[in-house]
């Protein structure tokens, strides 16, 4: 398995720490609103990594944080006459119902800024007895130029970072680039004690911590999106392997930009959409196909009209799915035909080459297009009469390389009575040729949101919106 890594800007060929076991960390929200689709992007990716991961049998480790303390929340908190608590639980309950619905595993451990507030002092404490750190009025900064990797992330030096700094200025810091790694307290903020005084964390600090205490002093893989290289995980690389003098992550995985009919999302352009924006027009394992219908690391642009074409593409693959269950009910347990032998063998190719594809750098449009070659095969070569343990092998491939990508895992639905009643008078009046009745039925149930399809097999349904 090859990965890119932005440290090195390459492909490497991935080791990890532990043979089979796997330390991942990936930053989570700031909970102050919903997340917008370029962050369910993001979450998405790491989430489909994840997944394949354990399916070519490593262990998996994987922490997602949410910040729970900042600007924004404390803004929002006092806009409202609330707790910064009170705003930051509301939006990781929001949270949570955004990601399940685009079909996100929970990560082994979500933790919270608030809850890690003294490993967070440590490392300050740590940095501070290494020289790496200087307070000035109950400020705690990291001293960019007492590390001299400063930059290794991003790839660019400390005199091009400090021409072009867009860091605010404040006229005590010994650089413009020196960042804070604890804030003393402002009136009506939220503070915890420390050695230097009320006061909370910065936000670059907050991951370090949180990271080295669930997962350890060096991890396999950091990531987020690609916004965050500069200065976010340049500043965690630096104070982290300041304080511990060892690596921090071994490899780093960055997600590309999402673009919005061509132009970057913004408010004031009015292209800006939330996860929960779109679930109003659309099923959000319709986002989740079109996400990963790209390669991670490249940009993508977003538009209604491309929803609409994945939307297509994921009713291909389950009306393959439907086939081939129907077709179950149906098959007998008999002998291979020589015909059914090579389709087995094609089958086995199949997964090779998905492997193949993902293990090139998580490569999910490649692995989607193999999915979808799966599904041709299937749906030409499997019918009624087939040997039922063909059908089992080509319908449990299909859901197996599916789950990797989060799909097709809906339950089957149950019908209301109702529309449960209406289909089985249908059945009776086209038995009984009564067939004026029949497409009456069927165009009744279509306005109810229920499309019929007749097969051999019987008849089928499926929701639509």
């Amino acid at each position: 398995m090859k990965l890119y890594n932005t440290l090195t800007k390459q492909k490497e060929e991935f080791r990890p720490v532990v043979p089979g076991e796997i330390k991942m960390y990936a930053c989570g929200p700031t909970v102050y609103d919903l997340f917008h689709i370029g962050n369910a992007r993001t979450f998405m990716v790491f989430d489909a990594m994840r997944r394949y991961f354990q399916y070519r049998g490593y262990k998996v480790h994987f922490v997602q944080n949410f910040t729970d303390i900042d600007d924004k929340i404390i803004n929002k908190a006092n806009n409202e006459g609330v707790s910064s608590e009170a705003v930051s639980e509301r939006f990781i309950k929001e949270y949570f119902i955004d990601a399940d619905s685009l079909g996100i595993e929970r990560a082994d451990v979500h933790p919270k800024v608030t809850e890690n507030v003294p490993e967070i002092i440590e490392i300050i404490k740590t940095l501070q007895e290494k020289g790496h750190a200087y307070e000035i009025d109950g400020d705690v900064y990291f001293d960019v130029d007492s590390y001299e990797d400063y930059g290794k992330l991003s790839k660019q030096n400390l005199e091009d970072l400090q021409q072009g700094s867009r860091v605010e200025v404040d006229q005590r810091k010994k650089s413009p680039l020196d960042f804070v790694l604890w804030k003393s307290s402002k009136p009506e903020e939220p503070s915890w004690d420390s050695p230097w005084g009320k006061g909370r964390p910065g936000w670059h600090i907050e991951c370090s911590a949180m990271a080295k205490k669930y997962l350890g002093e060096t991890i396999d893989i950091h990531g987020g999106g690609g916004d965050l290289i500069f200065p976010h995980h340049e500043n965690e690389v630096a104070q982290s392997e300041a304080a511990t003098g060892k690596p921090f992550a071994n490899y780093w995985l960055h997600v590309g930009y999402l673009n919005v009919n061509n132009e970057k999302m913004s408010k004031s352009l009015g292209n800006f959409f939330t996860v929960r924006d779109i679930r109003k027009e659309f099923d959000l394992e319709v986002l989740r196909f079109f996400m990963l219908s790209a390669h991670y690391r490249n940009p993508l642009n977003f538009n209604k009209e491309l929803l609409v074409s994945s939307k297509s593409g994921l009713e291909r693959l389950y009306h393959s799915k439907e086939n081939l269950e129907s077709l179950l009910k149906v098959a007998e347990d008999k002998e291979l035909t020589e015909e059914e032998k090579t389709l087995s063998n094609r089958l086995l190719e199949h997964e090779k080459r998905f492997v193949q594809k993902m293990d090139d750098d998580f490569n999910t449009a490649d692995g989607l297009s193999v999915i979808f070659d799966l599904v041709k095969d299937l749906n030409t070569n499997i019918t009624k009469g087939t040997s039922e343990k063909i059908i089992r092998q080509g319908n449990e491939l299909l859901l197996k390389l599916t789950k990797v990508l989060g799909l097709l895992e809906k339950q089957e639905e149950v019908l209301e009575e109702e529309i449960e009643a209406l289909i089985e008078k249908r059945q009776q009046a086209r038995k009984d040729k009564n067939y004026q009745l029949a497409d009456e039925i069927r165009e009744q149930l279509q306005d109810m949101g229920i499309e019929l399809k007749d097969t051999p097999e019987g008849v089928q349904w499926r929701r639509i919106s």
